[in-house]
């Protein structure tokens, strides 16, 4: 995959093998689809900052570039700064995957840089994924052309998962770094802390780091003791 000349971090453990979908099933196996070629040219995911919209759209790009297709994952709230002129050519991506949508929408001129890219990108046969925060209803465009083309995309909500959700997600994600969760320490963790899965993957990362150091078990008295720390 082919990755941006600018300081935006792609995390390796962004895949599908990590996202447990929970209701959010349909949605995945569309994205598969989509990497491997199978469904249309433009999908549009929308949901919670705790959704999992930037994982799966750059899960599409890894999964994309697994199948042989070359794909970039764009987050408009770090390319903003750069001005519309950072999107200039990369229509010559099989997969582009755009974050952050509603960040630049309603500015006239990355309304219209986005609107050349999306016309090149599909001119050469490749496909679009966009994610934003709120519905395509609630975005407003100054473009009409735009706002057709984008919403002619298949649109998923994505849902936030319930308790038992998180902790089948951390359990997915602790098993991916090699780590035991012990169910008690899931139960302590959904108990003490936020259980939206961005601060959740924060604080495994941060676990994986200091067991690692360490040489100690995901133990609750472990993990309080690095909570605390």
């Amino acid at each position: 995959m082919r990755q941006l000349p600018l300081p935006i971090e792609l995390k390796n453990s962004a895949i599908f093998g990590t996202y447990f979908a929970g209701a959010n099933a349909l949605a995945v196996a569309h994205l598969r689809s989509v990497a491997e070629g199978a469904e249309g040219p433009g999908v549009w995911l929308w949901g919670s900052a705790s959704s999992g919209k930037s994982h799966l759209l750059q899960a599409l790009c890894a999964a994309t570039g697994d199948s042989d297709g070359s794909a970039a994952y764009l987050p408009m709230s770090q390319m903003k700064p750069f001005g519309p002129g950072v999107l200039d050519g990369w229509e010559d991506q099989r997969l582009l995957a755009i974050d952050d949508l509603d960040v630049v929408a309603g500015d006239p001129e990355w309304e219209k840089a986005l609107f050349n890219l999306y016309n090149g990108l599909i001119d050469r046969g490749g496909a679009l994924a966009v994610a934003t925060t709120g519905g395509p209803s609630g975005i407003e465009f100054v473009l009409p052309d735009l706002r057709s083309r984008l919403k002619a995309a298949a649109v998923f909500q994505l849902v936030e998962l319930d308790e038992s959700g998180v902790g089948a997600a951390l359990r997915l994600r602790a098993q991916h770094r090699g780590l035991e969760l012990p169910a008690e320490t899931i139960q302590y963790l959904l108990r003490r802390l936020p259980r939206d899965m961005v601060s959740m993957c924060d604080l495994l990362e941060k676990l994986d780091v200091e067991s690692l150091a360490e040489q100690r078990r995901l133990t609750v008295p472990f993990v309080r003791s690095i909570i605390a720390g």
